[in-house]
C-alpha cells in the first residue's frame, strides 16, 4: 500500500469512528457512552479507537489540534508590514465567511451536546486556552522574548475568536439558524476587531524590529 492510500485509509477510519462516536453520543448522551460501545458499534478494537483517539472528548472536537494552532498559524503566515491584529482580523473574516466550527458549533445539537457535559464543557475550554497560549508561544518566537505584556496581547487578540464561539453558540441554542448568525458576525465583527486598532494596530509589524517594543 502507497503512503497516499495508506493516509486516505486513515482519514477515512478516523472519519467513520468520528461519526460513529458521535451518533452514539447524540441517543445516549457523551457521558453514557464507552469506548468499548463505540469500538463495537465501528466494529473495530477498542484499541483502535484509542489509537485514533486518545481522549474520549478528541471523538467529538476532532478538529481540535488546527483550532488550537489557527491564530499561531495565522501571524506567522503574515506578510511583510502586516501587523498582528491585521493578521487576526483576516484570520476571522475568512473563517465568518466559511461559517468555520472554530467560530460556533456545527448544529445546536452539537451544542446542547457539549453543553451537557460537564467534560465536555472543559474540554472546551481547554482548548481555548490552549490557543491562546499557542498565539503567546508564536509571538514569543518571532520577539525571541517572552514576557507578561505579550502574554497578554496574545490573551486580547486570541479573546475575539472566543467571544464570537460563546454567542454563535449561546444564539444556536435559542434557535437562531446558523446561517442568520454568521451573516450577523460578518456585520458586526469588524467593528469589534476596530476596537484594538488604537492599542493593538501598530504592534509587532512583520519586518519592523522596533514594533515589539
Amino acid at each position: 500500500m502507497t503512503s497516499g492510500l495508506r493516509e486516505l485509509q486513515k482519514r477515512h477510519t478516523r472519519e467513520s469512528l468520528s461519526t460513529t462516536a458521535m451518533e452514539l453520543f447524540a441517543v445516549h448522551g457523551f457521558d453514557e457512552v464507552t469506548i468499548s460501545q463505540i469500538a463495537e458499534a465501528a466494529g473495530v478494537a477498542k484499541m483502535t479507537v484509542t489509537n485514533y483517539f486518545p481522549r474520549k472528548e478528541d471523538l467529538v472536537f476532532d478538529q481540535a489540534e488546527p483550532t488550537i494552532l489557527g491564530l499561531a498559524r495565522a501571524v506567522a503566515a503574515r506578510a511583510p508590514g502586516e501587523s498582528l491584529l491585521s493578521a487576526i482580523r483576516r484570520d476571522c473574516m475568512a473563517r465568518i465567511a466559511a461559517h468555520d466550527v472554530t467560530l460556533g458549533p456545527p448544529s445546536a445539537a452539537f451544542a446542547r451536546l457539549v453543553r451537557n457535559s460537564r467534560v465536555l464543557t472543559a474540554r472546551a475550554r481547554e482548548i481555548a486556552e490552549l490557543r491562546e497560549q499557542a498565539l503567546g508561544d508564536a509571538i514569543a518566537t518571532e520577539t525571541g522574548q517572552d514576557s507578561l505584556r505579550q502574554r497578554v496581547i496574545a490573551t486580547q487578540l486570541a479573546s475575539v475568536h472566543r467571544a464570537l464561539f460563546t454567542e454563535t453558540s449561546r444564539r444556536i441554542l435559542t434557535g437562531v439558524p446558523r446561517e442568520a448568525i454568521f451573516d450577523e458576525l460578518a456585520a458586526s465583527a469588524p467593528a469589534m476587531l476596530d476596537l484594538m486598532e488604537a492599542s493593538l494596530g501598530d504592534y509587532l509589524v512583520k519586518g519592523d524590529a522596533a514594533a515589539a517594543r
